[in-house]
């Protein structure tokens, strides 16, 4: 929830924003809802959050359903988002290293790499027990990410590298009672 509070902080309004799916965006969405914004995601579980709230409009991408996270992948989506472009890119990964974001499977990262290529910035929302975990396939390098948001769990290990490879970094959480 941190981690969400913090992200929603550096959406301004009236801006179109792709939302990529998991439970960490999932989060996201639910504190972005009431905000005036364009929503693009690829996850039926976002949408389901923000579909019936008449401030912000959601475009839902279409595709594959992968079932175990409800996000819309495959050649369909990385088409859809071909037409899309956006001011943010809010995206999560099963891990992150020094050597750069991992995700699942491959069809996600190749619909993730397509998000990332048609908005403006990357905002990635991971939460500390990925840091430091590698998966299946590699995303992105940490510097593709402008900003990377974690939580005040991350330990002072994490921090260096983070700090030393990441554009930006927010540790989510700091300072709060």
């Amino acid at each position: 929830q941190a981690i969400a509070r913090a992200v929603a902080e550096l959406i301004p309004v009236n801006q179109t924003v792709l939302l990529n799916g998991g439970t960490t965006c999932r989060e996201v969405a639910s504190v972005l809802k009431g905000k005036r914004l364009s929503v693009v995601t690829n996850s039926v579980p976002i949408a389901a959050i923000l579909w019936a709230d008449l401030v912000t409009e959601v475009t839902l991408i279409g595709g594959y359903v992968y079932p175990r996270t409800g996000v819309a992948l495959g050649p369909m989506a990385v088409g859809q988002l071909e037409t899309l472009n956006a001011t943010q890119l809010i995206l999560s990964c099963a891990g992150l290293t020094e050597d750069g974001a991992f995700n699942a499977n491959q069809m996600m990262v190749e619909v993730e790499r397509k998000m990332m290529d048609v908005a403006d910035e990357v905002i990635l929302a991971v939460d500390h027990t990925k840091l430091g975990m590698r998966s299946v396939a590699k995303l992105c390098d940490l510097a593709e990410a402008d900003v990377i948001v974690t939580d005040s769990g991350a330990d002072d290990a994490a921090r260096a590298w983070l700090d030393g490879r990441a554009r930006r970094v927010i540790y989510a959480g700091d300072g709060e009672p």
